[in-house]
């Protein structure tokens, strides 16, 4: 049983995407995936939430949503502006080892590493998990700040960073791109381990599994997916 936690510098840089693209990559490697999404915000109940893309594109049918919230902000402000309670460790912990039997669990943050989830952030749950975090950064101006501050924060924290994934390469990517590309490693002592293509995620499930396993680095995909 492998556990990997995915969580992004910030929201909207593709956490989802590469979440699905990992399920993807794993299920053709032949490994079973479960996926946890511990908090949904912005969805309403009924609606279609992170979880659905994931299962759409990737295949994989063993999911697991802890909350659900309808107003888009982080989880915890969320909850209390619906009175609903905040999700505790413990339970999401519960949740999550109720998927071991699957041979690689991923589960998706919300926002950023120190976004709280509930009563707890990315980072305390990944201490509570012992497993390593994978970080979802943007191509352009800025990720090399946010990405260092991520996985300085991960290493204060004890935490493994399990990677860099860049969560949308554009088709024609600029000087900023190529550059980040390349001094992202350096600034954050972290591997750029896979690069997801600008709009994969409106791809027909069918070329999406068929692809994403060429997304990531081959060495990396056989330690951590199969």
């Amino acid at each position: 049983m492998t556990r990997l936690i995915v969580t992004g510098t910030s929201t909207d840089v593709g956490k989802t995407i590469v979440t699905a693209a990992l399920a993807a990559a794993a299920r053709s490697a032949g490994r079973t995936v479960a996926v946890c999404k511990p908090a949904q915000t912005g969805v309403e109940p009924g609606e279609p939430g992170d979880l659905a893309v994931i299962q759409r594109l990737s295949g994989v049918t063993r999911t697991l949503e802890l909350a659900r919230y309808p107003d888009p902000l982080a989880p915890d402000t969320a909850a209390r502006r619906c009175g609903q309670p905040l999700l505790t460790l413990d339970e999401t912990v519960a949740g999550i080892d109720g998927l071991a039997d699957a041979d690689l669990t991923l589960v998706e943050g919300a926002g950023g590493l120190l976004v709280r989830v509930g009563e707890f952030t990315v980072v305390e749950l990944a201490q509570k998990l012992a497993a390593p975090v994978l970080v979802v950064a943007a191509a352009g101006l800025g990720t090399l700040n946010h990405t260092e501050l991520t996985t300085r924060a991960l290493d204060a924290a004890g935490v493994r960073c399990a990677g860099v994934v860049i969560g949308s390469w554009p088709r024609t990517p600029d000087l900023a791109a190529e550059c980040n590309r390349t001094d992202l490693p350096a600034v954050t002592g972290a591997d750029v381990v896979g690069v997801i293509p600008e709009g994969a995620g409106s791809w027909a499930p069918e070329r999406f599994a068929d692809t994403a396993s060429s997304w990531f680095m081959p060495d990396w995909s056989h330690r951590h997916l199969g």
